[in-house]
C-alpha cells in the first residue's frame, strides 16, 4: 500500500561479496562485508526463503472463475464516501481499460473519477484454475494481496480480518448471513465460511504443488465497515472498543447539533481509522520507533493470524499460510512487530515476514531498512531500493547512473544488513502500487513521481516498444542472477503495461480470451490503437532465466558474488557467482553500440542465457561480443 505527501537448506551465511582488480572496475565497495550475530533458531530467516521465485496475485483482477459470486452494489457499499453510481454493475474482464461504462459516463466524471467503483470478478477459483500456468511458469511462492473481506477492490479497508472475503468465494449471501451470527470479538464464535473453506483448499493445492503461499494483512488500521469501528460509531466513549482507535474527540451528546468525532487515517485517509499505538516517543508516528499496539487490539490480531498460519489448531502448520506480507509496516511500532515475530515463529518456524518498508520522505528517499532486518523483526522487506538504481542504469532514468556509480550504489544497499536477509530480500521491478515494469522502463522519467496521464500528459499510456522490451530483458537478467529472491507482479510476465495507481491493476491479460483493443485515452488525446494479447517472447524470457535459476540454485543463491567489469565508457557491466567449483558470469550491454566483453576467466563455458554457443576462455581471459541493449549468463560447465 502506498500513498504519496517443503523447505531446502541453503548455505546463505556462506555469502561474502568482494571486488575484484580491474582497470575499469571504479568501485571498490565491500558488499555484506559486516555479519551479524546468529539469530535465535526459531527467529532466524526461513531455509526456503532465498530460494524462492515470488508471484504477486491480485485476486479482483487475476481471474474470473466463478462468474456467480461477482460483487453487486450491496458488496462494495462503504468503501468510498460517495454513493455507488446507478446502474452499477462489474465490468467486463477485456474491456478498454480507459473506455467508461454506461454507469460511469452517466456520473459525468472523468475516468479517474469512477474508476475506482470498477470490479471485474476476480476470485479464488479463477486462482485455483490457475494454478498449473503458475507452476509451468517456474514460480515457487505466491504472495497474495489482501484476502480479508472487505468492500473497495484492494481490500486494504477491512470490514472483518478473519474472514475471506465474500465475493471471492462461491457463496457471498450465505457468508454474509454466516458472518453476522457470529461475535467478531469472540474468536471461539468464529466459524468457516465458504470462501474461507475454498481459500484452504488453495492452499493445500498450492503445497501439493511444492509452491509456498503468503498474504497481505495491514496491522495499522481498519476500514469504516470493520465491525469494531461500526461499534465505535454507535456508542462513541461507551463502546467497548474506544480505545483501539486513535480517537481525537468523541461526539459530546449535550451538542445535538454538531458532531465534534475526530480520528486519524492512515495517512490522513478518513476511510482507513487508525489502530491505536502506545508506548511511541512523543512526536514520532513513524519510522524505526519503539511503541505497542493497545491489548485488546494486540489480542485480536494474533487470533487472526493464528488462525490462518495453523487452521485446523492441531499444531501443525502445514495447513496453513506459510508467511505474511505486512503492509505499511514503518507506522506500526517496533515492540508489536517483535512481539509478532515472537508469536508467528512459536506456531511456525519457518513463517516468511516481509515488510513494506518504503518511503521516508516521498519522492526523494526511501528508507534504510536495516533497523527492521536485525533479526527480530521481518526476513527481509520488498526490495524497491534494488530496482531504482537498476531501472537508472539500465535505462538512463533518474539516478542516471554510469556502470561504476550503479556497482557502487548496489554495494550500499547492503550497509547493515545481515546476508540472510540479503538473500531473502523481496526484489521486485513492479507491483500494485507502482507503474507495470515495461511502462516504468518505457517512460524514464523520475521513479513514482507524476507517473500517470493526468499528473504528466506527456506520459506514454500505450504498449512499450521493443527497446524498452530489450532493456527489460537486461534487468530481469540482472535480477535472476543477482542476490535476494526475485518477484513477478501478475501480469508482468505476459507483457502488460499501465501506468501508476490504478493503472497497473487492469485485469491480467489471457490468451484463451478476446480482448477489445486499446484506443481510449483517459482525457480524449489522441493515442495510436495497441492490439491487447500476451507477449509470449517475453513469457518465455521470464521462464528460460527462472529455469536456470532453478537448475544452478545453491549457486545463485549461496554463491560469492564479484563485480569483474564496470566500463562506464562503454556502458559494460560484468560479475561473477561461485560457489566451489560452480562459477556463472554474468555481463551486460548497456549501450546502444556493439561491444566486445573481456574478463578474468578460465576453462570452458555455456551460454545459459539465451541458451546458445559454449565459449572458451583463453590466457585467462572469457571473450565475447555482445550486442546493444543484451545480457548474458555464461555457465561453467
Amino acid at each position: 500500500m502506498q500513498r504519496r505527501s517443503g523447505s531446502m537448506c541453503y548455505r546463505l551465511s556462506a555469502i561474502g561479496f568482494r571486488l575484484a582488480p580491474a582497470a575499469l572496475l571504479a568501485a571498490v565497495v565491500c558488499v555484506g562485508c559486516a555479519r551479524q550475530p546468529a539469530a535465535a533458531p526459531t527467529l532466524a530467516v526461513p531455509s526456503w526463503a532465498a530460494d524462492a521465485v515470488w508471484y504477486q496475485v491480485f485476486v479482483e483482477r487475476f481471474r474470473n472463475g466463478d462468474p456467480s459470486n461477482d460483487p453487486t452494489a450491496h458488496d462494495i457499499e462503504g468503501f468510498s464516501p460517495q454513493r455507488t453510481p446507478d446502474g452499477w454493475r462489474p465490468t467486463p474482464w477485456s474491456q478498454d481499460w480507459y473506455r467508461q461504462e454506461p454507469w460511469a459516463r452517466a456520473t459525468g466524471e472523468d475516468f479517474y473519477g469512477t474508476v475506482q467503483f470498477r470490479r471485474y470478478g476476480g476470485d479464488l477459483q479463477g486462482v485455483i484454475d490457475r494454478l498449473d500456468y503458475l507452476h509451468d511458469l517456474g514460480v515457487t511462492a505466491l504472495y497474495f494481496n489482501p484476502v480479508n473481506d472487505a468492500p473497495s477492490l484492494h481490500k486494504y479497508d477491512a470490514r472483518s480480518y478473519h474472514h475471506i472475503d465474500r465475493n471471492f468465494g462461491p457463496d457471498p449471501r450465505g457468508d454474509e448471513a454466516r458472518m453476522a451470527d457470529e461475535d467478531p470479538a469472540d474468536p471461539a464464535t468464529w466459524g468457516w465460511t465458504a470462501a474461507d473453506s475454498l481459500f484452504l483448499a488453495l492452499v493445500r493445492e498450492v503445497h501439493r504443488r511444492g509452491m509456498r503461499i503468503i498474504v497481505d494483512y495491514s496491522w495499522n488500521h481498519t476500514g469504516t465497515n470493520f465491525w469494531a469501528w461500526r461499534d465505535v460509531l454507535r456508542n462513541q466513549r461507551q463502546s467497548r472498543f474506544a480505545d483501539w482507535y486513535e480517537i481525537e474527540r468523541f461526539d459530546d451528546p449535550a451538542t445535538s447539533d454538531t458532531n465534534e468525532f475526530a480520528y486519524t487515517g492512515w495517512a490522513g485517509v478518513p476511510s482507513l481509522p487508525e489502530w491505536k499505538k502506545t508506548g511511541r516517543p512523543v512526536g514520532q508516528t513513524r519510522g524505526a520507533i519503539e511503541g505497542n499496539l493497545v491489548p485488546g487490539v494486540k489480542d485480536f490480531v494474533f487470533s487472526v493470524t493464528r488462525r490462518w498460519l495453523d487452521p485446523n489448531g492441531d499444531g501443525d502448520p502445514s495447513d496453513g499460510v506459510d508467511g505474511f506480507r505486512l503492509d505499511v509496516a514503518e507506522v506500526v511500532p517496533l515492540g508489536f512487530w517483535r512481539d509478532y515475530r515472537r508469536f508467528v515463529r512459536s506456531i511456525n518456524p519457518e513463517a516468511y515476514l516481509v515488510g513494506e518498508v518504503w518511503w521516508e520522505s516521498w519522492p526523494d528517499r526511501m528508507y534504510d531498512p536495516a533497523p527492521w532486518l536485525r533479526g527480530d523483526v521481518f526476513d527481509a522487506v520488498m526490495n524497491y531500493r534494488w530496482y531504482v538504481p537498476t531501472r537508472g542504469f539500465f535505462t538512463g532514468a533518474p539516478p542516471r547512473l554510469t556502470a561504476s556509480r550503479y556497482v557502487a550504489h548496489l554495494d550500499s544497499l547492503a550497509i547493515g544488513i545481515g546476508p540472510s536477509q540479503l538473500g531473502a530480500m523481496m526484489n521486485l521491478t513492479a507491483s500494485h502500487d507502482t507503474p507495470r515494469f515495461g511502462t516504468s522502463v518505457y517512460n524514464p522519467g523520475r521513479y513514482k513521481y507524476r507517473n500517470t496521464p493526468r499528473e504528466d500528459p506527456g506520459y506514454r499510456i500505450d504498449r512499450p516498444d521493443e527497446r524498452t522490451r530489450r532493456i527489460q530483458r537486461m534487468i530481469l537478467v540482472q535480477q535472476f542472477t543477482y542476490v535476494g529472491a526475485p518477484h513477478i507482479w501478475n501480469g508482468d510476465e505476459v507483457g502488460m503495461w499501465g501506468a501508476d495507481d490504478p493503472d497497473e491493476r487492469k485485469p491480467v491479460v489471457w490468451a484463451d480470451l478476446s480482448y477489445d483493443d486499446e484506443t481510449t485515452h483517459p482525457f480524449g488525446r489522441p493515442r495510436r490503437r495497441d492490439r491487447v494479447v500476451p507477449d509470449t517472447a517475453l513469457f518465455r524470457v521470464y521462464q528460460e532465466l527462472i529455469a536456470v535459476r532453478k537448475q544452478h540454485l545453491r549457486l545463485f543463491v549461496d554463491g560469492t558474488l564479484t563485480w569483474l567489469l564496470a566500463d562506464d565508457e562503454r556502458g559494460l557491466l560484468a560479475y561473477e557467482r561461485v560457489l566451489g567449483d560452480q562459477r556463472a558470469v554474468v555481463a551486460f550491454n548497456a549501450s546502444d553500440a556493439p561491444h566486445e566483453v573481456s574478463v578474468a576467466a578460465e576453462g570452458t563455458y555455456r551460454t545459459a542465457f539465451p541458451a546458445g554457443e559454449v565459449v572458451t576462455a583463453s590466457g585467462g581471459t572469457l571473450r565475447a561480443g555482445l550486442p546493444p541493449r543484451t545480457a548474458r549468463v555464461w555457465i561453467r560447465e
